[in-house]
C-alpha cells in the first residue's frame, strides 16, 4: 500500500533530508485522527513545486505530529501535454468536480471563466473566499493522484478579456460544431481548453474564440454537463496527445 501523501508548506520541506518537521494542522489531524497513523509510519511530503519527500511519523502527540524527512525523489508526473483549462464559473459542486477532475487528469493551469450564462460569482471578500476553495480542491487532488505540481488557478476574468490576452491555440467544445476532437491534429502549443457553462456559450462567444485561434469541436451526440464535459474532454486529449495510453 503506497504511503499516505501530505502537503506541507515549502519552507518546512526545505529543512532537508535528516531533519524532523511539525505537519500542519490539517495533515496532522488527517493523519493522526483520520488515518490513525502511528510512529513509525511512512508517508510521504510534497511542497507543490516538484518532487517529493519520503517520511516518517516521528511523533503522534495531541498536540505534537512531526515527520523525519528520510529522502527527496525529483520524480515528475505532469503531463507532457500542458492543457490550460478555460472554465466557465458553474454552480459551486459542479465547478468544485471541474476542478478536481481537471487536475487528476494533468491540467496545467485553471482559468475561471466569466461568460454571459456562467453561474454568479460571489463579490468581493465572498469571491476571494470561492477561489481559495477551488485552491485547496486542488491541493488535496494532487495530495491524492500523486502530483508534485499544484496547478495554479488564476482569478475569474471576463471570456472576451481573457481571449485577447491568451496568445495559443485552444479548442472549444461547441455542441453542433463541424469538427469533432478526435480529427484534430496534436495541437500547437500553449494550448487551452475552454468548458462553457450550463447554458454553454454564447454565439457572440464562440465567434470570438474562433477569431483568437480556438477551434470548436463537437464532443459526441449527448449533450454533457458541463463538469462532465471538462473531465471527458482533458481524458480524450491526455489519450490522444498526452500521457493515458
Amino acid at each position: 500500500m503506497a504511503a499516505p501523501r501530505f502537503l506541507v508548506p515549502p519552507e518546512l520541506a526545505q529543512a532537508g533530508v535528516g531533519h524532523t518537521i511539525p505537519l500542519p494542522d490539517a495533515a496532522a489531524h488527517h493523519a493522526v485522527r483520520v488515518l490513525r497513523l502511528g510512529v513509525g509510519d511512512a508517508l510521504t511530503l510534497f511542497d507543490g513545486t516538484g518532487g517529493e519527500y519520503a517520511a516518517t511519523l516521528a511523533r503522534a502527540d495531541r498536540n505534537d505530529v512531526c515527520a523525519r524527512i528520510d529522502s527527496f525523489d525529483p520524480i515528475e508526473r505532469e503531463s507532457p501535454l500542458p492543457v490550460t483549462l478555460a472554465q466557465a464559473v458553474a454552480a459551486n459542486d459542479a465547478m468544485d468536480y471541474a476542478v478536481r477532475k481537471a487536475v487528476e487528469l494533468g491540467v496545467a493551469a485553471i482559468q475561471p471563466i466569466v461568460s454571459e450564462r456562467s453561474a454568479p460569482l460571489p463579490a468581493a471578500e465572498r469571491g476571494d473566499k470561492r477561489l481559495a476553495h477551488w485552491r485547496g480542491i486542488a491541493a488535496a487532488a494532487c495530495e491524492q493522484c500523486g502530483r508534485n505540481r499544484i496547478p495554479p488557478i488564476s482569478p475569474p476574468a471576463p471570456w472576451i478579456e481573457w481571449l485577447a490576452g491568451w496568445t495559443g491555440t485552444g479548442i472549444l467544445l461547441a455542441p453542433g460544431a463541424a469538427d469533432s476532437l478526435a480529427a484534430l491534429a496534436r495541437p500547437m502549443l500553449p494550448v487551452a481548453l475552454a468548458i462553457g457553462p450550463e447554458g454553454g456559450f454564447a454565439a457572440r462567444e464562440i465567434d470570438a474564440a474562433r477569431r483568437a485561434s480556438f477551434r470548436a469541436v463537437s464532443f459526441g451526440p449527448r449533450v454533457l454537463r458541463t463538469e462532465t464535459a471538462t473531465a471527458a474532454a482533458l481524458a480524450a486529449m491526455q489519450t490522444l496527445w498526452g500521457d493515458l495510453r
